[in-house]
């Protein structure tokens, strides 16, 4: 299995902060908010490797951040090229870019590089590999107004997928969708016709959402807290969470 980080963004609600460097390299309690993903990513038995996506402007950002990162995996820093937020590729197009560029043909762990969680993810690896499917994160979320602006899916009792939706304005169930995914290797093929499909191409939920339709999927029940980076509220509260707590072995 590859890690592939969703790291091209330019976080602009961010600005000035973000302006001249990627949010998933800020400092949270002295290490930046990617090293306490990949920490625990690298430390999982079926992880073989990483890939970084960035755009041109952070790429050198990435690069110095790989080649001093203590990793045992090894890291890859996919550019895509893009300048500007008007410009951007979208999520979805980086997926499918850092497959074709570097061949990819592993089950592939795609995550967003601008969240810090408080478990590892290695339960949903074996999840997923005891699934022996395409499988997304999901927990329940009471707050109507959070559900709208989320994705959403609709359940079984296995936990498979039934339905998903991108921000429904009328939510079929309380289970929501952070960026976590885990793409089967043999549905790899299948992604390329996503975008042509009318997958919208800067929300990776889509494309999870269109597999869906597509393939047997299965959903994870989050064992922990996610905190998304998002903005500068968002930015001080993991700080403050996060002071001296370490991630899980």
């Amino acid at each position: 299995m590859i890690c592939v980080v969703l790291a091209a963004g330019y976080a602009t609600r961010m600005y000035p902060l973000t302006e001249n460097y990627p949010k998933p390299l800020l400092p949270v309690q002295g290490k930046p908010i990617l090293d306490w993903l990949m920490e625990d990513i690298d430390k999982i038995e079926e992880i073989h490797g990483h890939v970084i996506v960035s755009n041109h402007r952070y790429s050198r950002h990435f690069q110095e951040w790989a080649r001093c990162s203590r990793l045992q995996r090894p890291v890859h820093v996919v550019d895509d090229g893009s300048m500007s937020n008007d410009t951007r590729l979208g999520a979805v197009n980086d997926i499918l870019l850092a497959i074709e560029r570097l061949r990819l043909e592993d089950d592939l762990l795609v995550i967003a590089g601008d969240n810090v969680l408080d478990f590892s993810l290695q339960s949903f690896v074996r999840f997923a590999k005891k699934k022996d499917a395409s499988c997304i994160m999901c927990y329940h979320e009471p707050q109507l107004e959070v559900r709208r602006r989320s994705g959403v899916v609709t359940l079984d009792r296995d936990f498979k997928v039934l339905r998903m939706e991108e921000k429904p304005d009328h939510p079929q169930s309380y289970w929501i969708t952070p960026p976590f995914y885990i793409y089967h290797q043999r549905d790899l093929p299948l992604l390329r016709q996503s975008v042509a499909d009318g997958c919208h191409a800067d929300a990776p939920g889509s494309l999870f959402a269109w597999l869906s339709k597509k393939r047997e999927v299965y959903a994870y029940n989050m064992r922990g807290r996610r905190y998304d980076v998002g903005n500068m509220s968002s930015y001080h509260t993991v700080q403050r969470v996060f002071r001296g707590i370490h991630m899980p072995v």
